[in-house]
């Protein structure tokens, strides 16, 4: 059985989400759906980069992946469908698939050129569920689109290394539910700058010089727990995705705060490592 993933800023409220299944399930009774989010921030394809990229390897070979943000066809912004990794994405060519394809080489790119086929003035509803649950029936790309070899880069979120390579520049990419704030700085391009040597990560007024692997690797439970720092305490780690997310210990942003409320950081803000010699 085929799966397709939905992911879009939809929201919960209205009958956009809810009306792409129902169309779904007119094509193909037998097809599974599963919501990835519908709730990323209008129009924010960084953010919706960055789930998908972090969700969709999860999945078996084969799914199909609908990304329904910032989607309306325009004279600057076609529709592709992309072959990677054995996944189908299917989305507006807006930059979100090329946070994934800077290190992975698709398989088949084509835009989609059945728009005067299907009368719409909902692209996610019809012209991206055709697309899908042709894809569903184990049809071709060349089919509903021409081959294409490029696609619209993702501007601006590229760390910056120094000529001195003493100094990586990144930018926050995301904020997640529980207030941590992600990085474009990848554990890969860290390591291959850092050598080891020592560093320390500014954001703001925020300095943090560990990295961890999991949010409870910076508590140390050898000490009594009412001896031992770990309400509010700020730390880093490599994340499941491979970046670097800033955080506070268990935090919670409507209560104690988070790291992107107590460092003061949102999307776009400087995180920078300098290392030293």
């Amino acid at each position: 059985m085929a799966i397709i993933t939905l992911t879009t800023d939809f929201g919960e409220k209205d009958h956009f989400a809810g009306a792409v299944k129902g169309a779904i399930y007119s094509e193909l009774s037998d097809i599974r759906i599963v919501d990835i989010t519908h709730t990323i921030s209008p129009f924010h394809i960084t953010e919706a980069a960055y789930i998908i990229q972090n969700a969709y390897k999860n999945f078996p070979k084969g799914s199909i992946h609908i990304i329904g943000v910032d989607s309306e066809l325009t004279p600057e912004t076609n529709h592709i469908a992309v072959k990677l990794e054995d996944h189908f994405f299917i989305c507006a060519n807006n930059g979100i698939i090329s946070l994934i394809t800077r290190d992975i080489v698709p398989q088949e790119m084509v835009e989609i050129n059945i728009h005067n086929r299907v009368t719409t003035n909902f692209t996610v509803l019809d012209v991206f569920v055709q697309t899908a649950c042709h894809i569903a029936r184990g049809g071709t790309l060349g089919v509903i689109g021409k081959p294409i070899s490029e696609i619209k880069p993702l501007t601006g979120i590229q760390p910056i290394v120094n000529k001195s390579q003493k100094q990586i520049i990144g930018n926050v990419i995301y904020v997640d539910n529980y207030g941590n704030v992600v990085s474009n700085i990848t554990r890969k391009l860290f390591e291959e700058v850092g050598k080891g040597r020592p560093f320390k990560i500014e954001a703001r007024r925020t300095q943090i010089s560990k990295i961890h692997t999991s949010y409870s690797g910076a508590i140390n439970f050898s000490l009594e727990k009412h001896k031992r720092e770990e309400e509010g305490k700020k730390l880093a780690i490599f994340n499941s995705g491979g970046y670097i997310e800033l955080a506070i210990y268990k935090s919670n942003p409507s209560t104690v705060g988070s790291a992107a409320s107590l460092f003061g950081l949102d999307y776009r803000d400087a995180i920078t490592i300098n290392f030293e010699d």
